[in-house]
């Protein structure tokens, strides 16, 4: 995995929005369509808002891109914690992008059942071909889980299901994940990681002891793909 370290969060964001854009570009004119899984929390709002703004909006085809999720946080979509309606006011809305285009979580059904059925509907995007999507856009938490896996819970040892509903114990609520190997298939895979409190987990993802039950970050390693950290300098303080 290639690692950027930036001075700044601004510049770091930027240099993945213009990874983003790169990438999904080549994507898409080389098949004429790209599957892209977009990362939660607050870390990539202001990526979305500058993938929106009149400075990128314009440089991509947008109605060829087909958006995934990493995870879900197990809450409605009227929730402020709900990974997808946040997408859908920073990115999608703003960007007109087509309902069909957009691949949400279903948090209305039970936890296993959601999973099951976002696994289906994964697999029948691709028919019966491998599930590999293009872009895989992940963060990093201060407990080095990354997307849904956490440390020491069951999904992390997961070799054959794309997606598994977790009970995460330290939050006292169940989340909607992908699992390491659907995301390890991707082409590209980038971490946009920042701020002073991730400096201790980025240095045991990335130059730690081998313990990936402890630091689930670990697990990601892309198969035949390229992966990419963008890092501001507090995040990569011990590096």
């Amino acid at each position: 995995m290639e690692v950027h370290i930036y001075s700044s969060v601004d510049l770091a964001i930027r240099s993945v929005a213009d990874y983003f854009v790169q990438s999904v570009h080549n994507a898409v004119t080389e098949k004429g369509y790209a599957y892209v899984v977009l990362t939660g929390g607050n870390s990539p709002k202001k990526l979305y808002s500058m993938l929106a703004s009149d400075e990128y909006r314009e440089q991509l085809d947008w109605s060829k891109i087909f958006f995934f999720f990493g995870d879900e946080r197990y809450v409605s979509f009227t929730d402020a914690d709900h990974n997808g309606a946040m997408v859908k006011r920073l990115l999608f809305d703003p960007l007109q992008i087509q309902e069909t285009n957009i691949f949400y979580i279903n948090t209305a059904l039970p936890p296993e059942e959601s999973a099951k059925e976002y696994e289906l509907k994964v697999r029948s995007i691709f028919m019966n071909k491998p599930v590999q999507f293009d872009m895989v856009l992940l963060g990093l938490g201060s407990n080095a889980h990354t997307a849904s896996l956490f440390p020491f819970t069951e999904v992390l040892n997961e070799t054959e299901a794309l997606v598994k509903s977790i009970y995460v114990d330290e939050l006292k609520a169940y989340r909607i994940t992908l699992t390491a190997p659907a995301i390890n298939s991707a082409n590209e895979i980038a971490f946009l990681v920042f701020g002073a409190d991730k400096a201790e987990a980025v240095f045991n993802v990335m130059e730690g002891e081998r313990d990936a039950a402890r630091f689930p970050g670990q697990l990601i390693k892309p198969g035949t793909g390229a992966g990419h950290w963008f890092l501001d300098e507090a995040a990569a303080a011990r590096l």
